[in-house]
């Protein structure tokens, strides 16, 4: 691995950011692209960017080092701008949806981007056992203080759900991930390997005005975070053995004082046929 310039990184990244600012596209995508050249690992999270103005291929999903990077920082203060400057109560949604459908208690929950804590520690008194992963080693520890789970990983979510061989889950939450990543099988079809026939599936996405998508299954928005249509989260879903029980939509947080709607859904695994 090469060591990165930081000088040059830190100048590259502050002009596209200004450029972008100041409105001038082209210039900026080209600063971000060379952002990209000095850290190819994409710790700014330049690919996004340059898909959030509507250029360059939109990527498949956040890069890790981005996402990563992004939440190691933001760890310390990261439940006070969450729920109290974004206004986030999601794991507060999930639990009423919960209650109202008179669905759990359940024996094993998987809460995949765990963050602090937030979901499960909502969830606890329904669960038996829960297992938390975040790609976030700061997040982790956080959590871990808390003691409100039984196990916890620090990992990306996909990795994990392809390499996991733990007892399978009944309920697997997925919380303010995907506005982390854009193409959904990889996710969905882990959920499902590792789930219980029967066993629920619960996440929040974010979506944008339908006409936005033009037919496209995702998009990154306006503030560098992927929207999903809602099209192809029903789609992916009974490509993948999904039920759909509910979608609701929801406001996911507040941003510059406007809500950002998404949906909340929840997906029975089907028993294999």
């Amino acid at each position: 691995m090469k060591k990165i310039d930081e000088d040059a990184l830190a100048e590259a990244y502050n002009r596209a950011l200004a450029l972008e600012k100041a409105g001038d596209i082209d210039a900026a995508v080209k600063a971000y692209e060379e952002v990209l050249e000095i850290d190819p690992e994409d710790h700014g999270g330049a690919a996004v960017r340059i898909a959030a103005m509507g250029r360059g291929e939109t990527p498949p999903r956040a890069p890790d080092a981005y996402v990563e990077t992004l939440f190691d920082q933001h760890a310390e203060s990261f439940e006070d701008i969450l729920v109290e400057q974004l206004g986030y109560a999601v794991p507060v949604i999930v639990r009423q949806r919960l209650q109202e459908l008179k669905l759990g208690p359940f024996k094993r929950m998987l809460d995949l981007g765990c963050g602090t804590g937030l979901t499960g520690g909502t969830l606890r008194d329904m669960v038996d056992d829960i297992t938390g992963i975040d790609i976030s080693e700061n997040m982790v520890e956080i959590a871990h203080e808390k003691d409100l789970y039984e196990t916890l990983y620090v990992a990306e979510v996909e990795d994990f759900l392809e390499d996991n061989d733990d007892e399978p889950f009944d309920l697997v939450t997925a919380t303010d991930v995907l506005p982390y990543l854009g193409a959904l099988e990889p996710l969905f079809f882990g959920a499902a390997e590792n789930m219980t026939p029967g066993g629920l599936f619960v996440f929040s996405s974010e979506t944008l005005p339908g006409e936005t998508f033009a037919g496209r299954p995702y998009m990154v928005g306006p503030h560098q975070r992927f929207a999903h249509a809602e099209s192809y989260l029903r789609e992916r879903l009974a490509a993948t053995g999904f039920e759909i029980l509910e979608i609701s939509d929801i406001n996911v947080r507040m941003q510059d004082g406007h809500p950002t709607p998404g949906h909340l859904v929840i997906a029975k695994l089907q028993s294999h046929q």
